[in-house]
Order: C-alpha cells, then structure tokens, then sequence
C-alpha cells in the first residue's frame, strides 16, 4: 500500500528525520551552485526554500527534492554575464517558469518515458560515481571546488581526476578525522544490529555525524594543527537582523521583458531545466521502494510555478535534482512531506540560526554522501546489467562512463544515442519472422513480415530475397503486418516483377489491417466508456 494513503502525518516519523538530513546535505550544495553560477549566495538558499516548499507542495512525486541544479550552473553564469545585471537575469527566470508551465499543460512530460532503462540506471550509477569522486577532496579538507559540482572540467582549472592528485598539496588533519569517525558511525548505523535498536531507528547516523562534526569543530578551534578554516565549513550568509535577512531577496527587472536576449535566455533555462527534470523524476521513480509513477506533467507544472516564485524574489532556476532526491529515499523518506519540511527548516535556519549552520564540517557532509554515492553505485548493479546482455550493458556503462568525463546532459545523451542505435540494429536484424522447421517444408520458403516493417529493413529484405534461388516457390506473408513503409513495400514489388524472370512462384498475402493508430487513447477510451456502463 502507498504510504500516503495511510496519512501524511502517520509517516512524520519517517519524513522528518529524512528532511532533516536532505536540508543538511542541501545547504552547501545550494550555496556551492550560487557560487559556480556567479550569483548571490543567498539566491542558492532561496532556491532550496522554494523548490522544497513551493514545488514539493505542488509536486505528484513523493519522494523528489527540488532545489538548484549543478546542470544549469554554466548557463546561469553566461547569462548573468551577458544580459549584464542579476535582476535582468530574474526576469529570464520568471519566463522560463511561465515556459514550463505551458510544457506541462501541452503534455510534454511523455518525453522522459523515452529514455531506456540502461540509461536512467547508468545515470544514477554514474552520478554515484561522481559524488564520491567529488566528496574525496572535501573529505580531506581540500575545498577549491564547489561543493554541488558535477561536471568533469572544475572552475579551478582541473578536473575531477586531477583534483584527486592536487589534494595531497593541502590535507587537513582535522578533516581527516572529522571524516574518518563520521565514516565509522555511519558504517555503524547500517549494521543490522543497530537496526533493531528503536532509538537508533528514530535517530538518524547522518543526524549523529553532523552534531560530533560541529562538536569536533569547536574543539579543534584550539587545537591550530587541527583547526578547520572558513573554506572547510558550511558559508551561509549571516545577516545582521531579520531586516538584513529580507532584504537578501531581489525583485527582478521587469523593464527587461521586451529584451530578446531575456526571452532566448528563459526559453533555454525552461529547455534544459524540464529535461533534466523529466530525467531526474525517472530515476527517482526507479528508487522508490513503493514503485510509484510520478505524473511528468504535473512535474512540470510544478518546476514552472516553483521557477516563477524563485525568480521573482531573486532564486537561481530549479529542477527536481538526484543528490537531494536519492539521499531523500536512502534516509527513510516516504511521503512529500519530507521535500516540503526541507524547505521550511531551511527557511528558517537561514533566518535564526545560520551561524550554527556554519559550524558544520564539509568533511562531515563529504563522508555522508560518500553513502549516498554506494547505494547508488553498488557493484550488484553492474553485475545485474552485465548479467542482461551487451545491448543493456554497453549503454549503461556509456552513460556512465560520460557523465564521469563530461557532464550529466552529455553523459546521458551518450548513452541515448548507443541505446537507440542497438534499438536500430536489433530491427535491422528482424524485418520477418523465420523458423527453419516451419518455415522452410516442402520446399516453399514463407517470410512471414514483422508488425511494423519500416526503412531501416531495407538493406535485410533486399538482401533476403536477392539469396533466394531460382525455381523457388516463396510466400511473403504480411498478414500480421500493420504498418509497412513504402521503401519495404516497393522492394517487395520490385521482386514480384524479377521473380517472373527467375521462375520463382510468388504468394503475397496482403495485410489485414493497415495503419497505426494510438492504442493507448483506444484503451483510455475504452475505459473511460466501460466506467460509465458500470455506473450506470
């Protein structure tokens, strides 16, 4: 049974604690995007608060975090850079909202459902790969990329694989050992004796790791070859009264609306932020451990009021992003009440007590994720899609192997493209149907043609009945058939003239039903007309 048909509040005990521990991982990587994207700091936070209250609230899936997105980090830097001021920039995130929310209302969300198993299961081995990879520097106090960072190239010059060699320059001892003990309890909490105690189940090891890294902070801070410097904590902007918090907020420009490079820049924020949206609601799908199917549509109705309230008090672009949404599910999270709680302890941290946030280790939220990263990469997976065949593996290990290189879009187009092409050659292969023992007796050869017969069967057919021998007696059969393009049908007619000329008798039998049709509306009707039978 899903748990949201139990009640929200009988699964607070499962939502809160797993709220607490997505909002601890979302404040760095919220301030980590706002920096790499060359806005506020504070416009990260405010993304985070509305992606969980506004978009969590608005949102059909239950278990997706909404917050900013590593993926639209270059974009937001060249567009604020261009357009030439943050509040023109708002104004571009205000329509790219308004263009998600048209997407939604046009039923664009059917596209996510396009993308192959191999590849959203490559996606999340893939990312993590790379959240543990990316955590390994941060875990030994070697900060100079921001944390949120997903792409292969790094704004500091180097890249994933590189940064792991220019960490042993700069090792922090007080790192270390905050990562190592966070590691150990952590490793401690999922043992299955720990389980079984009750309050180690309400009590969350993330929760635990985050209070000894503050503790182990605040004693290193007398201890100088121990002490943590200000890049190896959390950075939240500390405002001097609630007066000084609200004014963090920006308004955009709305002189800006009839400015073309706007409108290009919130087409383009709308574009990349509903796909990654679309992929990222999949992949959250498959983890689910309640296997709900989340409407795409509703999503992106979702994403486009959630972008609308951002940029209009000055937020970066939101998607529903994976991190969030994986730590979400690993941590216990069953219902949307945990993404919504997110968001308001978010906003209220930021408002009261953003100098106890500031205390909280990177090593400490590094050793966290590094959990997240296993689950998601755990080697039974790839064994499981090896186990399916190189037509499953090969796109799932491209998928991954390019979100590792590149960046998550690159890395998942990649794996599309090899996917589609497998798709293409295992219909090349099949433009009939063939069984030796039935299909070859008495001497007649019978070609019984597949339901969709389509362009790419050209080369297979024309070969097929250019190896047929002379004398032959052969029967095309295309009974079964409903759509055949016409390159196949002119191919076959092309042989019924040559065959006069090789003595080979020919049997065509003609389809039975011509044309595809939409069977999902035929059933939705259907359904629709039986229902109101049965009421009647």
């Amino acid at each position: 049974m899903n748990p949201e048909k139990n009640g929200y509040l009988k699964n607070l005990k499962y939502d809160l604690p797993a709220s607490l521990i997505v909002f601890l991982v979302a404040v760095p990587l919220c301030l980590g995007i706002a920096l790499a994207s060359g806005a506020p700091l504070f416009s990260g936070i405010i993304a985070g608060i509305v992606g969980g209250i506004v978009a969590g609230s608005l949102s059909g899936s239950q278990l997706g975090v909404s917050g900013p997105a590593a993926g639209l980090a270059v974009i937001v830097l060249m567009a604020i850079q261009d357009l030439g001021a943050f509040d023109i920039f708002l104004m571009a995130v205000v329509i790219g909202g308004i263009f998600q929310l048209i997407l939604g209302f046009a039923k664009a969300g059917i596209i996510g459902y396009y993308f192959p198993s191999s590849v959203i299961k490559g996606m999340l081995s893939g990312i993590g790969i790379i959240i543990i990879l990316k955590q390994i520097p941060h875990a030994v106090g070697y900060d100079k990329d921001y944390e949120g960072s997903l792409a292969f190239a790094q704004p500091d010059g180097h890249n994933t694989i590189s940064e792991l060699f220019y960490m042993f320059e700069a090792i922090s001892m007080g790192a270390v050992i905050i990562t190592a003990i966070s590691m150990i309890v952590l490793i401690l909490w999922e043992q299955k004796f720990m389980k079984k105690i009750k309050l180690f189940q309400i009590i969350q090891g993330p929760l635990v790791v985050v209070g000894l890294g503050i503790v182990l902070n605040l004693i290193f801070q007398n201890m100088p070859a121990l002490a943590l410097t200000a890049e190896q904590v959390v950075k939240i902007p500390v405002p001097e009264s609630i007066g000084g918090f609200f004014s963090q907020f920006t308004f955009p420009d709305f002189g800006s609306i009839a400015n073309p490079a706007v409108w290009i820049t919130g087409i383009t924020i709308a574009v990349v932020a509903s796909l990654e949206t679309l992929l990222c609601l999949e992949a959250t799908d498959k983890l689910d451990p309640f296997k709900r199917v989340t409407p795409a549509n509703r999503e992106l109705k979702a994403q486009g009021v959630a972008n609308i309230v951002s940029g209009l008090i000055g937020g970066l672009p939101i998607t529903q992003v994976i991190v969030r949404s994986s730590t979400n599910i690993q941590s216990g999270g069953r219902t949307k009440m945990s993404a919504i709680f997110h968001g308001i302890i978010l906003l209220i941290s930021a408002m009261a007590i953003p100098f106890l946030l500031n205390l909280i280790p990177l090593a400490s939220l590094a050793a966290i994720l590094f959990l997240v990263g296993f689950k998601l990469a755990k080697p039974v997976l790839f064994k499981e899609m090896y186990k399916l065949g190189q037509t499953h593996f090969v796109p799932f290990m491209v998928t991954i192997l390019g979100i590792v290189f590149t960046d998550l879009l690159m890395g998942i187009g990649m794996g599309l493209v090899v996917a589609i092409f497998y798709v293409l050659y295992n219909n090349y292969k099949k433009p009939f149907l063939f069984e030796e023992e039935k299909d070859l007796k008495y001497g007649v050869i019978r070609l019984a043609l597949a339901e969709d017969v389509t362009f790419i069967n050209k080369a297979s057919i024309q070969r097929t009945l250019s190896q047929i021998p002379d004398g032959s007696k052969v029967i095309i059969d295309a009974s079964k058939s409903i759509n055949i393009d016409f390159d196949v049908i002119e191919i076959i007619e092309e042989f019924e003239v040559n065959a006069r000329h090789r003595d080979i008798d020919l049997t065509i039998i003609e389809r039975e039903r011509k044309g595809v049709h939409n069977q999902g509306k035929a059933l939705e009707h259907a359904l629709v007309n039986n229902s109101l039978l049965i009421n009647e």
